[in-house]
């Protein structure tokens, strides 16, 4: 099958998404202590984190919308102390700086590269993740995230969505990602080829299988050096 163009998941497929959660909750606290104190009392990094879930899971429609989910989870935090959205914003505005400080893996720049040579790359993302300020934007032709789409992955949706912008059938699109439901079972759902990046040697659990399995980018990008032909991939 002829692949026309590669969409790639972001969170722990460029970059590992653990550290950098953990730095936003330490700034967005260090920031709460500095400026609002009273509601850094209230809620330490442990309550805040507790608050954030019970938010989300009261809230089931705004399950593909973490911005939405975090800017409540601070409305009901500061509501108490009577601060307004400005002060909302500001503390969101802290979130956001620290969310797209990420620490890339070693593989991802130079494999970026390489494929954005041969094929357009876009990005399909659940999270909140912003390409234009973590700097890599210029390896893609687009980003889409499920905030914008109004659903998350695995929906099929969402995938749909980025080949319609491509311009490309789902079929002649590969899909990169870590997450074997997420990614690989909603991917392949969508009609899209798939490619689950196993940089942990987990065992695979689902019936649906990814048509490559790959440790690294690095690995992908060879993979498809070495496949340089109009159907490197057999039909399903």
């Amino acid at each position: 099958m002829h692949i026309r163009a590669i969409s790639l998941d972001l969170d722990d497929t460029l970059w590992p998404i653990g550290p950098v959660i953990e730095r936003v909750e330490r700034s967005v606290d260090a920031w709460l202590q500095a400026n609002c104190p009273e509601v850094a009392r209230a809620w330490p990094i442990e309550s805040m984190r507790a608050l954030r879930d019970k938010v989300a899971s009261e809230h089931p429609e705004l399950a593909h919308d973490f911005a939405a989910q975090r800017r409540l989870t601070l409305r009901r935090a500061f509501a108490p102390f009577q601060l307004g959205e400005d002060w909302i914003e500001r503390t969101y505005a802290v979130y956001v700086q620290v969310r797209n400080e990420v620490e890339c893996y070693a593989d991802t720049t130079a494999a970026l590269t390489r494929m954005a040579a041969r094929f357009p790359l876009v990005s399909i993302s659940n999270g909140t993740a912003e390409l234009e300020r973590i700097g890599l934007h210029g390896h893609f032709r687009f980003s889409v995230s499920a905030g914008e789409v109004g659903v998350a992955k695995p929906s099929a949706d969402i995938f749909h969505h980025a080949c319609e912008r491509l311009g490309i059938s789902p079929e002649h699109v590969l899909h990169v990602g870590d997450d074997p439901l997420a990614d690989v079972v909603g991917a392949r759902d969508a009609g899209m080829r798939t490619v689950w990046l196993n940089r942990h040697a987990a065992a695979w659990q689902h019936e649906v299988k990814p048509d490559l399995e790959m440790t690294d980018l690095d690995a992908l990008a060879d993979w498809l050096d070495d496949h340089p032909g109009p159907n490197p991939l057999p039909c399903p």
